[in-house]
């Protein structure tokens, strides 16, 4: 089957089967927030990016295997309203960016720093900070040695534009980082997986970077 990235609350997930990497995507809550289920094939281990929602979707997703971990991408509630059940469910670890974990109403096992490792399995994934939407919004970059890269971006990207700001400053940063730390350094394939909504890819967006500094958002 082929992956599309398109979900919608209450249907099924869409699974993008990588080399090394399994992807399941489901949409969840009010907020129509996407969460992510990584499980590495060689280790049969997984990690669950944002504990979005509707934990029993969550749970069903997971299944009998568990979940090591669960990172939360920023401190904003609607991607980590599930956490606290998932981790009472299945005792995992949780991870997210040193600057949000504050705002995170359950404790952080594992403070993240820009350039970090997350593992899930065999397979690594590397954060990088970003600042702007949140003080200390993380996105997780997985660089396919089989493949092209692809990046879980949380409320950072999305298709048409970066996450919401409030101050001029506030999106400066956001864009600064976004160049420097993903449309410099990775090529157009890079497939991106957004907080909220469908996937993109570098190359489709990159096109459109200063049409998004013209107009500030």
């Amino acid at each position: 089957m082929t992956y599309s990235g398109a979900v919608k609350v209450g249907g099924p997930a869409d699974v993008h089967e990588l080399t090394d990497l399994i992807v399941s995507k489901v949409a969840v809550g009010p907020m129509d927030n996407n969460a992510y289920l990584l499980r590495c094939r060689a280790t049969g281990e997984q990690l669950l990016i944002d504990a979005a929602n509707e934990p029993r979707t969550l749970l069903r997703l997971i299944g009998d295997d568990g979940v090591a971990a669960v990172v939360t991408t920023h401190r904003h509630h609607d991607h980590w309203y599930a956490l606290r059940d998932v981790v009472a469910a299945t005792g995992a670890r949780t991870y997210a960016g040193r600057y949000d974990a504050e705002g995170i109403d359950v404790p952080t096992d594992v403070l993240v720093e820009d350039g970090d490792t997350v593992r899930v399995g065999r397979v690594e994934l590397t954060a990088r900070h970003m600042t702007g939407h949140t003080p200390g919004s993380i996105v997780l970059v997985y660089d396919d040695p089989h493949g092209h890269p692809h990046v879980f971006t949380g409320d950072c990207l999305f298709p048409g534009g970066p996450g919401r700001t409030t101050h001029p400053e506030e999106f400066d940063s956001l864009m600064g980082g976004l160049k420097t730390q993903l449309f410099d350094v990775l090529p157009d394939e890079t497939w991106v997986y957004p907080g909220h909504g469908k996937d993109t890819t570098l190359g489709t967006e990159r096109p459109h970077l200063s049409e998004w500094r013209a107009r500030g958002w």
